[in-house]
């Protein structure tokens, strides 16, 4: 069994004609290129500690399987709006796990899509903590209330966006969770 003791956030974009090099310039964005990557369910591990990008990527070594929670978007439409965002919530107490989710749209700003997202992630982790809250309320009247119970300590988001290469080349997109040992 492997728990992460260490986790640090990243993002990237990349454009090309070919999709699945533009992934590989999207995952060279982040720094991460260099990776096994293994996709991940959301939970933020109790006890781990966030470390800086510039920190985790000095930790990795190439080829190394790495545990991650991704967001991915990709298109070849010129123009076209597209997003990754992970939200992160993490409860007041660090004994307890915390929630990433996921969040890949399209048409919708950074600033939207990086709030839906850490909208997820804080609605997961309130429910899990009994939390009662009106889920028909906007998002930041919900914060309010999450942070007010003191039971959530912290929620955040990391977005990439982009608007599709106006010649059609493939853009992707990806932000990531990245869990080290």
């Amino acid at each position: 069994m492997f728990k992460p003791t260490k986790l640090f956030f990243t993002k990237g974009v990349g454009r090309h004609k070919d999709y699945l090099q533009s992934f590989e310039l999207a995952l060279r964005g982040a720094g991460i290129e260099k990776c096994n990557l293994v996709m991940v369910s959301s939970i933020y591990p109790a006890g781990c500690r966030r470390i800086t990008k510039k920190q985790g990527v000095n930790l990795i070594e190439p080829g190394s399987i790495t545990f991650c929670v991704m967001a991915r978007n990709f298109t070849n439409e010129p123009n076209r709006l597209i997003a990754s965002s992970i939200g992160v919530a993490l409860p007041s107490d660090d004994s307890h796990y915390g929630y990433i989710s996921e969040h890949h749209p399209y048409g919708q700003t950074e600033k939207v899509s990086g709030e839906y997202a850490e909208d997820l992630a804080a609605t997961m982790l309130a429910t899990t903590l009994g939390v009662e809250f009106d889920p028909e309320k906007a998002w930041n009247e919900r914060e309010n209330v999450y942070k007010s119970s003191n039971k959530i300590f912290k929620s955040f988001n990391i977005t990439q966006s982009a608007e599709g290469d106006k010649h059609g080349l493939w853009t992707t997109t990806i932000a990531c969770a990245v869990m080290l040992p």
